[in-house]
């Protein structure tokens, strides 16, 4: 029997668990706390930072692992490049390469040259005087994760205090500042075979107006336009300067006057399990595909179908308080709910505004 370590055991990376366990995959999870649904999903688990290298080399040595993976996590990607490559195990994408992703310092400076790249400072602290970008401006961690720690300013006397505020989310003290594009946000969905963008999906990604860049829903419905062509154009420029060539990709980008503009990048599922909405609105299963291209080498065959627009979207709420979900909506059109908490759990605070307590999927009949 194959065993298989996950990083991680959030509700994104249960996904993966659960999927691995109905393959007849062992199961293995390993996480700083025992404070998620894949702990218990999970055939072993033991408490380890998913940053000890040390420990999780012992771990893959004394169980025999034959493949380390993660979902939803741009803090775990490094290290499941470093370890794959250490003991030669299946892997998509190079620690280097996760590196790169996982700093925005790092991406922005390797993708400066690529169409769709934003203009931006990286600071350790405050200034002194006003920076050479034009308001607004975003402020957010060099290597944050989860919509933690992002401001929006307006104006010189806000920067500073924005700039402390995401300087206390980021583990290497640095900061983004970046030009504020307007228009709307997409998400990108994708999968390479030896650097060719093999699937794309581009999905409407809306977010709450009360919390910046924090996600409320996104959209998949073919008749809403996009400027796909442009889209990919610019996603496949920063997959091939940070090294991305195979496996799944995840983009955030903003769309303004037609124009894309590329804001995050990783070469990973994203953190919002949209192999569900895929699946759902194509009949594409991007998490079943891509462990067994990484398993076994079987690269996908994508189809073109589209089965009906879906949306997902999330119950949030403020942290640190008891969950009480009676106060969500039921809608007649909901194809899959889940909670991320049982009722009257305390919200654990991840970005620590506004967290996702759980989801719902639906039609775009019931939006």
């Amino acid at each position: 029997m194959i065993k298989f370590l996950v990083l991680g055991v959030a509700s994104v990376q249960a996904d993966l668990i659960e999927y691995l366990n109905e393959n007849n995959i062992e199961t293995h999870a390993v996480a700083m706390r025992n404070d998620g649904p894949g702990a218990e999903s999970a055939n072993y688990f033991e408490e380890i930072n998913i940053l000890d290298k040390e420990s999780l080399e012992k771990y893959i040595v004394d169980n025999k692992i034959d493949a380390v993976y993660s979902v939803g996590s741009d803090i775990a990607m490094p290290i499941v490049g470093y370890l794959s490559e250490k003991f030669n195990l299946p892997y998509f994408t190079s620690e280097a390469a996760a590196k790169i992703c996982n700093n925005k310092n790092l991406m922005r400076e390797i993708t400066k040259n690529c169409k769709g790249s934003i203009k931006t400072l990286i600071l350790d602290g405050p200034v002194n005087e006003d920076v050479n970008l034009r308001y607004p401006l975003i402020v957010k961690p060099s290597d944050g994760q989860g919509q933690r720690g992002i401001n929006l300013v307006h104006n010189y006397e806000n920067l500073n205090s924005a700039i402390k505020h995401s300087i206390d989310f980021s583990r290497n003290k640095l900061v983004v500042v970046e030009e504020y594009k307007a228009g709307y946000e997409v998400s990108v969905n994708g999968y390479l075979i030896n650097g060719k963008m093999s699937f794309m999906l581009v999905s409407g990604r809306e977010t709450w107006k009360e919390y910046t860049g924090l996600i409320h829903k996104h959209i998949a419905d073919d008749s809403i336009s996009y400027p796909t062509k442009e889209i990919e154009e610019v996603t496949i420029q920063h997959c091939k300067a940070i090294g991305i060539e195979n496996g799944p990709v995840y983009a955030q980008l903003k769309v303004e006057n037609n124009v894309p503009y590329m804001i995050e990048i990783t070469p990973r599922f994203d953190g919002c399990h949209m192999h569900k909405v895929i699946k759902y609105h194509t009949g594409n299963d991007l998490l079943d595909m891509s462990i067994k291209h990484l398993l076994n080498g079987i690269q996908p065959n994508f189809t073109d179908n589209i089965i009906m627009p879906v949306t997902l979207e999330f119950k949030c709420e403020i942290p640190n308080n008891k969950v009480d979900y009676s106060k969500f909506k039921i809608n007649e059109d909901i194809i899959e709910e889940y909670n991320y908490y049982k009722n009257g759990e305390i919200i654990r605070p991840v970005n620590g505004v506004y967290d996702k307590v759980g989801y719902y999927i639906y039609s775009k009949k019931g939006d």
